[in-house]
C-alpha cells in the first residue's frame, strides 16, 4: 500500500532546500576524511572513494542538465560524453582534477549540487524530463539528487571511516516521493538504505536489484 494511503495524508514535497541541505551535510561530513583514505573502496561499491564522489557529482550535474533545456528530452539524456578513466570505473562526464586534491574534489561535488538546486528552484513544476526510471518533474529530480547524495555519502563514510546519519525527515520525504510502497513504520534512514540495496530489514533480506519510481505524483 502506498505510504500516503497508509498514513491518510499527503507527504510533504521534496524541495530545492532539501537537496541543498543534503549536499551541504555531505560535503561537511566528507571534509573530515584524511587525505590518504580517498583511494580506498567506498563501502560495497567497486569504485574507490574519489571515483564515487565523481560519480555523485556527475549524477547531480546530469539531473540539472536534463532540466536545463527549454524543451527537455523525454526519450533520452542530454548527449554529453560519459567515459570511464579505468576499466570498471564509473562512466562520467564530470571528472575532478587530481592535482586539486580532495579539497578540489569536494568543490566539484558542491558545485554540481548547486547546479541542480538552482534548476529545481527555477524550473516550472509542470516541466517533464527523461530519466531511465521514469519521466520526472523538478521535484522528482530533487528527490533523486537527495537519494543519490545520502546513499553515496553512506558508501563513502564506510570507506573513509566517518560517521553518517542524515535527518530522518529528509529521508522520509525522499522515500515518499521515490519509493511510495515501502513501509512507513520503520526508521526512514534504515528503510532508505534497504530500498537502495544497502541493508537488511527485519523480515526483509537485502535487495540485489532495486529501482525508484520518479514519475510525478498526481
Amino acid at each position: 500500500m502506498p505510504r500516503s494511503a497508509e498514513s491518510g495524508r499527503s507527504p510533504s514535497p521534496v524541495t530545492a532546500d532539501d537537496l541543498d541541505l543534503a549536499v551541504q551535510l555531505a560535503v561537511t561530513a566528507l571534509r573530515e576524511a584524511p587525505p590518504a583514505a580517498w583511494d580506498g573502496k567506498a563501502g560495497s561499491l567497486e569504485w574507490d572513494c574519489w571515483e564515487t564522489v565523481e560519480h555523485l557529482s556527475d549524477d547531480l550535474f546530469a539531473y540539472a542538465a536534463q532540466l536545463g533545456l527549454r524543451k527537455p528530452p523525454l526519450d533520452g539524456e542530454v548527449p554529453f560524453v560519459w567515459e570511464s578513466r579505468r576499466p570498471g570505473g564509473p562512466a562520467n562526464a564530470i571528472h575532478a582534477d587530481r592535482k586539486a586534491g580532495h579539497v578540489g574534489l569536494l568543490q566539484v561535488l558542491e558545485a554540481s549540487g548547486a547546479l541542480l538546486v538552482a534548476m529545481v528552484r527555477t524550473t516550472p513544476p509542470q516541466t517533464r524530463a527523461h530519466h531511465v526510471f521514469g519521466i520526472s518533474d523538478p521535484e522528482g529530480f530533487a528527490a533523486m539528487g537527495v537519494v543519490e547524495t545520502l546513499v553515496h555519502t553512506n558508501d563513502l563514510a564506510q570507506g573513509l571511516g566517518l560517521a553518517w546519519s542524515p535527518p530522518a525527515d529528509l529521508c522520509a520525504r525522499a522515500l515518499a516521493r521515490l519509493f511510495p510502497d515501502v513501509p512507513e513504520s520503520t526508521d526512514p534512514w534504515l528503510t532508505l538504505l534497504w530500498a537502495t540495496g544497502r541493508a537488511e530489514q527485519p523480515g526483509r533480506p537485502r535487495l540485489t536489484t532495486w529501482r525508484w519510481d520518479g514519475t510525478p505524483r498526481s
